[in-house]
Formats: C-alpha cells, structure tokens, sequence
C-alpha cells in the first residue's frame, strides 16, 4: 500500500482564479527526454500525482518531439474526473523541428496540441522560450493571436517562458496590463541561483502568476549529476557535484533540500518538477509534505549555501546573443 499523504498546499495563479499546488507535475520527462519511459508508467506517474493532490501538469510539443503530450493525454484520461479538478498548461513557438512564434504556426499548434492531449481547452498556453526568437513579434504578433485563441475558448490564460530575466519585463512593458497572465521562469530559484527574487515584486505588480521550473537546475543539484549536454560552466558543475557530495556525507539528498528551498516562497505559485515515475512523484510530495511538517533544514541548507558562494546566481547564456 503506496503512503497516504495530507493534499499539497494550494497557492493563487496571479490573478487567474486558479489555485495550483505547490508542487507542479513537469511532463518533459514523459517524452522519454531524459530515459525511456514507459507508456504504462507514464500514466501510472499522472495518477498517483493526481492522487497525492498536484493538480498542475505542464508540458510542450516540443517535449519528446509531441511525445510529451500525447502521454500526459493518456495519464490525464485515465484519471476519469471532471476536467476541472486538474490544471493544465503546454506551450508553442518552439517544436523538434525549431522556433516558430508566428500567429499562423501558434493557432495551428494549439489545435495540434488539444489533439494529442484528449482536450477541448487548455488553461494556459505559453510561448515557449522566447528568447530565442524576436521579443517585438511576440508582443506585436504571438501575443495577439494568443488573445484570438483565448477568446475562442481554446486556452483560458496566456503566458511566456524563459531562461533570462529580462524577457520578462520586456515584454510585459510593452503589452497591456492583463494580457499576460502567467510566466514560467527555470532554474532561477534555487540554492545556486534565486535571481528571481528581486523580479517577484515587479511580477506581482503586474498580477501575474508566477510558475518556477527545474529547482534541481536541470540536474546540477542531484546525486548523479547533470546531463553531459548541460549548459553550465565548469565551476557551476563542480561546485554543485561538491555540494551533493557533502549532503549525501551527512546521509541527506541535495535533490530533497534544494526542492525545500523552492517551496519555501509562497510567491511562487507553483514549483514545476520533471518526473517519469510513481517513485519520482512520491518522492517529490514527500519532500513537500516534510517541509510543510517540520520545516528546512536549515543546518545542511547554510552548509550548502556556503559551498555555492564562489558560484551564486551564476547562470549561461541562452536565446539569439545580442552583439
């Protein structure tokens, strides 16, 4: 018998109306990105998150090349509940074949992702990575045809996504107040990198519901390491791989705290987790329940915090490099 926990903390989504939880389901990994993953084992990882309170599920076409969204399709169908208990969110602009933000390619793509989803709406579509596409043609062109299919009842809620910051102000200055109503940053809140704190107040001024993805920074703050294609310096790596090494010295997971770190902050309406398993999603409430119980470790966390200092809120490049 799986462990019974009390359902995850519920937060607002900006202004939205939405309440995500805490913890948010990242389907990336069910497009087999990171290891094969199973189609039993995908559905069987959206149940029990389901089960065990995450109502959030985000993903992409360009997860697995559309794999992504077709498994959490079948995961989501299998659950059998109103399509209101749970929240879903997917993106476009960015596809296995490469980036494409005009309005004709987004409408196009949202009937292509309801398709492989099982779903007649989304409750927020995103442009995916906009930093690597022209920042005026989201504002001038994706952004409108964004509110075109809003207003067809395709998608509820309309956000961007992206690694650097200032995306973000960029183009919420230049849209009107409301347009957007959500933005997914990634691996900007976490032990080794929390740049997106001094953005909140901006953010919540602009009532806009603020989604952090990759707490683990794409596989820095894990036991294994990161991917051998990870973006981050050499020093970034060692210095993480340094810390890991100290947590699992004194019989703790860095994976555990560095989610701890995240969940902390009642800003961020929700923490986005990649996971491909039952264990993985366990795991993850699990953490997020221990924090809501006994709260941080703050000993280990300062350890941590101490041997990330030489490295803090160091990131890398991402999207068209501006000369």
């Amino acid at each position: 018998m799986a462990a019974s926990y009390p359902k995850l903390q519920l937060r607002d989504l900006g202004n939205t109306g939405l309440k995500t939880s805490s913890v948010g389901f990242g389907a990336s990994p069910l497009g087999s990105v990171f290891s094969t993953v199973s189609e039993e084992d995908a559905v069987a990882a959206v149940r029990e998150a389901f089960r065990l309170g995450i109502n959030f599920f985000d993903t992409s076409p360009y997860y697995g090349r559309t794999l992504s969204e077709k498994m959490l399709g079948k995961g989501l169908k299998a659950l059998g509940v109103p399509r209101s208990e749970y929240i879903v969110s997917t993106k476009c602009g960015r596809y296995g074949e490469g980036f494409d933000f005009s309005a004709e390619r987004v409408t196009r793509s949202i009937d292509e992702s309801l398709a492989r989803l099982q779903l007649d709406y989304v409750d927020i579509l995103q442009c995916h990575d906009i930093e690597f596409g022209s920042l005026d043609q989201i504002v001038n062109e994706t952004i409108p045809a964004l509110q075109k299919l809003k207003e067809a009842g395709k998608t509820r809620f309309i956000g961007i996504t992206g690694l650097p910051l200032e995306i973000f102000t960029y183009v919420l200055d230049r849209v009107p107040p409301g347009t957007i109503d959500v933005i997914l940053s990634y691996c900007h809140y976490s032990i080794n990198d929390s740049t997106l704190l001094d953005l909140l107040p901006y953010l919540k001024s602009k009532g806009v519901g603020i989604i952090s993805a990759s707490p683990l920074a794409m596989g820095l703050l894990t036991d294994h390491g990161p991917p051998d294609w990870h973006p981050a310096s050499p020093e970034l790596k060692s210095a993480c791989q340094a810390a890991a090494a100290h947590c699992k010295k004194k019989g703790k997971n860095i994976s555990k705290l560095a989610l701890q770190y995240s969940l902390v902050n009642k800003d961020i309406s929700t923490v986005l987790v990649g996971m491909n398993s039952v264990r993985q999603v366990e795991e993850n409430v699990a953490a997020a329940e221990e924090l809501a119980t006994f709260g941080r470790d703050e000993e280990t966390q300062s350890e941590v915090e101490a041997i990330l200092i030489p490295v803090k809120n160091q990131t890398w490049p991402s999207g068209i490099q501006k000369s």
